[in-house]
């Protein structure tokens, strides 16, 4: 049986050159981390692992040079981003599928694991809410588990989705607190123009993923307006346009060949009525993260449909959705993943969607490129991009030659950029001089 500790109790298992490990997203430590920056000065070396934090860390608050503790990224929220600035925090790269493996095979040390979990069931199990990621995993690594018990959680069902008590060490109880809320995105008008191209192309029985941001969402809204039926959801995070096409009756999953019925999903962080919906709410059902996003598990479904947002992309196809140059601002995730699961799936079909355009100190630039700016990633190789979709138009780069490719990235331009793409492409020998 676990023992029942103060937050200052835990905190002071801490021992300098340690791994913690934070968890994931909208459960992760409140107690314990307010616990631990009160000691920040007594520590050195110690690392934090975490993901998508919602919430400002208090001892990084209290280590405003990052001198005796440093946060360990493996996909930058906002204030991720704002610590990676000022040098408090590095990113980890990851494919989010391989999350599970990556604790068994590669992270040598999880000294002490710690996040928020619902209060204890009847059989003794601890439920991950709305974060069933990669915890399991993380609770077989680590050599000391940590929960604090949060009566506010949501309980969210499924089969991966608990730590049972025989496998915790300590327990924090805390008073209840909601769930960190991540409001809902704004579309605008371009959002709008292209989540019309992205739906005309929606089929009765399609099995959906949708990223996050206005763009998705405004995708899931056209889809609830184009008249198709039986959709399914097998997707990374659980977001506001794929709840409501559940809600509608929209996607219902009587089409899947695997979880027939039910919405798949391995995180939310939301809005409360997101989480409302998942609490105790059967038509979800939470898995890790390798069982959501590993291509050979999402494509036992046929019409895998995978719909997600990028930030740049060259002529050649590339799409660079993490990083602007050397300054990173989100991850890799799980776009990679379900690029290549939607090519697996029979019938399947990936979309890279972004604006044509964006201002940057009141200048106005083009998201396509003739090449990558130094320093920045690709998030999706040119070999596996397929359906790329902007404000002016989609198309299809399978298939197609570097020269074909330029061409069809060009045509997708903002208007204003297309005969100085045009150049570059031919000055940099992407379009042969006497091609026809």
């Amino acid at each position: 049986m676990p023992q029942i500790i103060t937050a200052e109790e835990a905190a002071a298992l801490v021992k300098p050159g340690m791994w913690l490990d934070y968890g994931f997203g909208a459960t992760q430590t409140e107690a314990f981390d307010k616990a631990l920056a009160a000691r920040v000065h007594e520590l050195s070396g110690v690392k934090v692992r975490s993901c998508l934090t919602t919430r400002p860390r208090a001892f990084q608050e209290a280590d405003p040079e990052g001198a005796h503790m440093l946060s360990a990224s493996w996909h930058f929220s906002g204030y991720d981003r704002k610590q990676f600035d000022a040098g408090r925090c590095v990113y980890v790269p990851l494919n989010l599928g391989e999350w599970p493996d990556l604790y068994k095979r590669f992270c040598e040390r999880v000294d002490i694991a710690v996040f928020q979990v619902c209060p204890k069931d009847a059989d003794g199990f601890y439920n991950f809410s709305i974060s069933a990621s990669y915890l399991r995993s993380l609770v077989e690594k680590a050599d000391v588990v940590i929960v604090e018990v949060n009566p506010a959680l949501p309980y969210c069902y499924g089969p991966d989705n608990a730590v049972h008590e025989s496998e915790v060490d300590f327990v924090i109880e805390v008073p209840a607190l909601p769930a960190p809320e991540l409001p809902s995105a704004v579309s605008s008008d371009v959002d709008l123009a292209i989540a019309r191209l992205v739906a005309a192309e929606i089929r009765d029985g399609d099995c959906l993923q949708l990223g996050i941001g206005g763009l998705p969402n405004a995708v899931g809204r056209a889809i609830a307006g184009a008249g198709v039926k039986d959709l399914g959801v097998h997707t990374e995070m659980m977001v506001e346009g794929l709840v409501e096409l559940v809600k509608a009756g929209v996607a219902t999953g009587a089409r899947k060949q695997v979880d027939v019925g039910k919405a798949v999903y391995a995180f939310a962080i939301g809005t409360a009525d997101i989480y409302n919906t998942l609490d105790r709410n059967p038509a979800f059902v939470a898995r890790q993260v390798d069982y959501t996003n590993l291509p050979q598990f999402v494509a036992q479904n046929r019409n895998v449909v995978a719909v997600n947002s990028t930030g740049q992309m060259d002529l050649q196809g590339q799409a660079a959705s993490e990083a602007d140059g050397y300054r990173h601002f989100s991850g890799t995730g799980g776009q990679l993943g379900f690029v290549r699961a939607a090519y697996e799936s029979e019938g399947g079909r990936a979309f890279l969607c972004m604006p044509s355009t964006y201002e940057k100190h009141g200048v106005r630039k083009s998201r396509v490129v003739a090449g990558l700016a130094p320093g920045t990633v690709v998030t999706v190789p040119r070999t596996d991009v397929m359906h790329v979709a902007t404000e002016y138009g989609m198309v299809c780069l399978k298939g197609l030659s570097v020269a074909e490719r330029a061409k069809a990235m060009i045509s997708i331009a903002h208007p204003d950029f297309r005969e100085e793409l045009e150049r570059d492409a031919y000055a940099n020998g992407l379009i042969p001089k006497h091609y026809f």
